[in-house]
């Protein structure tokens, strides 16, 4: 989950790191260090400290930043705790060669050993220290150019690596590599960039290479040459980025997380411009991403979901919309549970995987497994050219813009929208649903833009509820049927960002265990909306209240029986229950970044996460 960028070009290159660091800071940030190759001096300078990329910025005041090709690094802790001898660039023995990684080295600990008997000193605790002595002990046996020593030694690796190497000898030498780890390339007019993904690119060019698996990339002279781990040449692909540039800074909102909660109306409307088609009493879906396998909806049998964290949230509504309105069974899994146990999958299988970032590590393996065991494997993604489309045979993207935010918040409501969107064309394709119940809900649909508005017009009522109970150590979110899972993401939501431990259960199962909870310090925040479950719902606000816990309840407009139940009420537009998920959410994240602001946590870089988990 690190993030690397590095640059060799005419440029000075410091500039371009340390913003690039700021730009990928969301992918860890518990050290950050530049190497930076001085030609005037012949001196490969490396900088490096634990913190954020701000203490960076201040460590290197004084320093020789020198340089037209240099590389920086943002971690996120696997391997050795977050100091400085731990955080990156490390380098070689002699201090000739530095790499910077993302990713797991699996047998490390074996090549540790291995490289301490010929006689290597390890100065820190990482497994990436093993790469670059292996890479030189190689090199220097073998009396080999250092982009040969590389592929030899990448060999020798078992695990995930995105790497960038540079070398005091040769300093326009730049070498990258990957396997199982995103890197991208930015192709400029005689300079390259190469970054975790294209946020720190995308303000000097908008032509990229993604960089494949088991491909080493080295720019040589001002020439990029891109060869497979079997030293063939490959012939790169160059693609062109529609990120905004905008989209990257925070546009007067205090932190990212709110910005991209206010986002939500706009990046909906982007989810579903083009894809939703009415005529008077029917309405039709057009998903280009899906054209070629539309034919084939009539013979899935059953759908399996494999997501994680927030995007298994979005997979258990979708659970409830395929059943609903697809009638056909749905399994949601926790990707890193799924490849793990020998899942039965079946002909007639469809398997998707959901991720913002499209880089997700456990998806990836999921979707590896499902492919291999021939499910048809559909994706549903943010990231344009990430990994989890370009291994996928069809799949949507959801077009929400970046999500810089650790805590995901436009990416749920859009991935929600997105499998709305599939279970509708899918149930037309089938004949499961009428065309006019599918226009109801696609109604529905194009109207949430506007109605999120609305809700967010309650931010100020919000906030005066969290500052109640900001200082609560615990808190239990309810809802029932297709609530419950955004009673999860709540909970989720309020765990990540405040650090109060919080629980989202199924209304009905509170007698269950959970009520031995609730006394009066407790607050308990009900999803009560519209639905066939509602008096049932008020049943269990009534349950909570007899035992004094506090209700904060999220209901449909008018409501009148709740109002006189519960200690604070959250109104929200009154829209079908299909696509209500999608409104009630949002409450639920302003009141967490409100609790988490209050306590005065970091809202957008919360402790020991990192944004995108491309490790195990």
């Amino acid at each position: 989950m690190c993030g690397i960028v590095a640059y060799i070009g005419s440029r000075d290159a410091a500039p371009i790191l340390i913003k690039g660091l700021q730009r990928l800071e969301y992918r860890g940030y518990d050290s950050a260090g530049i190497a930076l190759a001085n030609k005037t001096t012949g001196d490969l300078n490396v900088y490096k400290i634990a913190g954020k990329v701000a203490d960076l910025e201040n460590y290197l005041k004084d320093k020789d930043i020198t340089g037209t090709t240099g590389m920086g690094h943002t971690r996120w802790a696997t391997h050795g705790i977050p100091n400085d001898r731990n955080a990156h660039p490390h380098v070689s023995q002699d201090g000739s060669l530095a790499i910077i990684h993302n990713g797991i080295i699996e047998n490390h600990d074996i090549l540790r050993k291995l490289l301490i008997s010929r006689g290597y000193h390890f100065n820190s605790d990482t497994d990436t220290e093993v790469i670059i002595h292996l890479i030189d002990d190689i090199r220097k046996n073998e009396d080999i150019s250092l982009e040969e020593a590389v592929r030899l030694a990448l060999s020798e690796l078992v695990g995930a690596y995105a790497i960038v190497i540079m070398s005091r000898q040769e300093p326009d030498l730049l070498i990258a590599a990957r396997k199982g780890s995103p890197l991208v390339i930015g192709v400029g007019q005689g300079e390259y960039f190469f970054a975790s993904d294209a946020t720190p690119i995308v303000e000097y060019t908008r032509n990229v290479i993604y960089l494949g698996d088991h491909e080493l990339a080295a720019v040589k002279n001002g020439e990029l040459i891109i060869r497979n781990i079997a030293n063939e040449i490959q012939t790169p692909y160059i693609s062109e980025l529609e990120i905004d540039l905008e989209a990257l800074e925070k546009g007067g909102f205090e932190h990212f997380m709110l910005k991209e909660i206010y986002h939500q109306p706009e990046s909906l409307l982007d989810c579903l411009r083009g894809r939703v088609r009415q005529i008077d009493s029917s309405g039709t879906v057009e998903l280009g991403g899906l054209i070629k396998f539309e034919n084939q909806f009539s013979n899935i049998n059953r759908i399996i979901i494999v997501a994680c964290g927030t995007s298994w949230h979005a997979g258990l509504v979708a659970e409830y919309l395929f059943e609903e309105l697809v009638r056909i069974p749905v399994e949601v899994e926790y990707a890193s549970e799924f490849r793990y146990r020998n899942p039965v999958i079946l002909p007639g299988d469809l398997v998707i995987a959901i991720s913002q970032s499209g880089e997700t590590a456990d998806t990836l393996a999921a979707l590896q497994l499902a492919k291999e065991k021939g499910a048809t494997i559909f994706g549903v993604c943010n990231v344009v050219g990430s990994s989890i489309p370009r291994l996928t045979d069809a799949g949507v993207y959801t077009h929400a813009g970046p999500e810089i935010g650790v805590a995901s918040t436009k990416a749920f409501t859009a991935q929600v929208t997105v499998m709305t969107l599939m279970a509708v064309k899918m149930a037309l394709k089938r004949n499961s649903v009428t065309p006019e119940r599918a226009n109801e809900i696609l109604t529905a649909l194009v109207n949430i833009p506007d109605q999120i508005r609305e809700v967010l017009k309650k931010d100020d009522h919000i906030r005066k509820i969290a500052e109640i109970y900001k200082d609560a150590p615990n808190c239990l979110y309810l809802g029932r049927g297709i609530q419950f899972p955004v009673a999860l993401e709540g909970a989720l939501k309020l765990k990540e960002i405040s650090y109060i431990h919080a629980e989202g259960y199924p209304a009905a199962e509170m007698k269950h265990g959970p009520i031995a909870l609730i006394d009066e310090q407790m607050p308990v925040v009900v999803i009560a909306t519209d639905s066939l479950h509602y008096e049932k719902v008020v049943s269990n606000i009534q349950e909570v209240k007899a035992r004094k816990g506090k209700i904060i309840a999220v209901v449909s407009e008018g409501d009148e029986i709740i109002q006189g139940l519960a200690d604070h009420v959250i109104e929200i537009p009154r829209t079908d229950e299909m696509v209500s998920p999608l409104l009630s959410v949002v409450p639920l994240q302003l009141f967490s970044y409100h609790v988490a602001v209050m306590r005065g946590c970091n809202v957008d870089q919360p402790r020991n996460l990192a944004k995108s988990v491309t490790v195990e």
